[in-house]
Parts: C-alpha cells; sequence; structure tokens
C-alpha cells in the first residue's frame, strides 16, 4: 500500500513539529496525523483538476496487469492511494517514480507551471493477511468520504470504487 502526497500538502512546519522527538510520537500516530492533514486539503491541491486527477488515475491504469496488479486506488486533491501488487521484475520505487515523473510533466505543462509537483518521500505498507488487504481497500475507497467529498465511496470519479461498483453491478448473477 503506497500513499504519496503533492509537493504543498502539507506546511514544513507541521512536518516539523510531527518530528520533534520531545513529543515521542509513535509512527503510527504520525502517520495517523499526517493522513489527516492531508484530508484536510491543505495546498494547491492540483489533483482537484479533473483533468489532473484523470491524467493520474491513466497513469495508474497504464501498466496494470504487467507491472503490477492494481487492487485499489484512490487520487484525492492533494494526495494518492495505491493498494497494489508488484511484479518482481520492477521495484516499488521505480514504479512510483515513473507515475510521478510522468503526471508532474503533463501535469505542470497542463496547469503553466513549472517546478516541484510531488514530494519526494512517499509512505508505503506491506499487507500482511487478508484482514490487512479488506482493510486497506475499505481505508482507500473510504478516503473521499472520510474527507468529505462524497457521499458514498463510488460516488468519487478518481478511485477503484467507481469502477469496482460498474463490475459488481454487471457480475451475472448465480
Amino acid at each position: 500500500m503506497l500513499t504519496f502526497r503533492l509537493y504543498d500538502s502539507l506546511p514544513k512546519q507541521k512536518i516539523d513539529h510531527l518530528n520533534d522527538p520531545r513529543l515521542k510520537l509513535k509512527t503510527v500516530q504520525i502517520r495517523n496525523a499526517l493522513e489527516s492533514c492531508c484530508d484536510a486539503g491543505l495546498g494547491a491541491c492540483y489533483l482537484r483538476d479533473p483533468r489532473i486527477a484523470a491524467l493520474m488515475q491513466n497513469a495508474l491504469l497504464h501498466f496494470d496487469g504487467e507491472r503490477y496488479w492494481l487492487l485499489a486506488w484512490v487520487v484525492m486533491p492533494n494526495h494518492v492511494h495505491v493498494l497494489a501488487q508488484f511484479d518482481c521484475r520492477f521495484s516499488v520505487p521505480s514504479v512510483l517514480h515513473s507515475w510521478k515523473s510522468f503526471v508532474a510533466h503533463h501535469a505542470n505543462k497542463l496547469l503553466g507551471r513549472s517546478g516541484p509537483f510531488w514530494q519526494r518521500e512517499y509512505f508505503d505498507r506491506f499487507i500482511r493477511n487478508e484482514e490487512h488487504y479488506r482493510n486497506a481497500v475499505s481505508y482507500i475507497e473510504a478516503n473521499p468520504v472520510k474527507a468529505g467529498l462524497a457521499a458514498l465511496p463510488e460516488e468519487w470519479r478518481f478511485s477503484s470504487a467507481l469502477l469496482r461498483s460498474f463490475t459488481e453491478k454487471s457480475a451475472p448473477i448465480a
């Protein structure tokens, strides 16, 4: 499970505060605080622009089934969550770099801007078992609801939840 965010999605002072050793925050506490900040929609939120969100979603879908298998994703206004199984011939950092560099180049062009688009770092988490997998899919697809952007996960246009809702509706009834 990967999470990556736009360059300006979190103010530096907030990151520095959360990483202050005097606070003695656990990793999970820091991650939860960062996720709450992302859900608050800080920064320019370039991914709110449907052209840029579609660019990101199409980049994710481009090598699905070849370099990785997408299991769940959501493109939020200032960050992206992806759950994927990677082909061992392609490293997570190399695939992530290809997504980010492709989208940054084309988004900056569309937006008439230059400069950094993404934060360099990303968060990753290995999925340990079936329950963890189900929770990860649920978390990813419910993120727009949690952030107040949609009433139901499948209402968010740039998410696997929308695709999943079409697939489930068209599946034959046994």
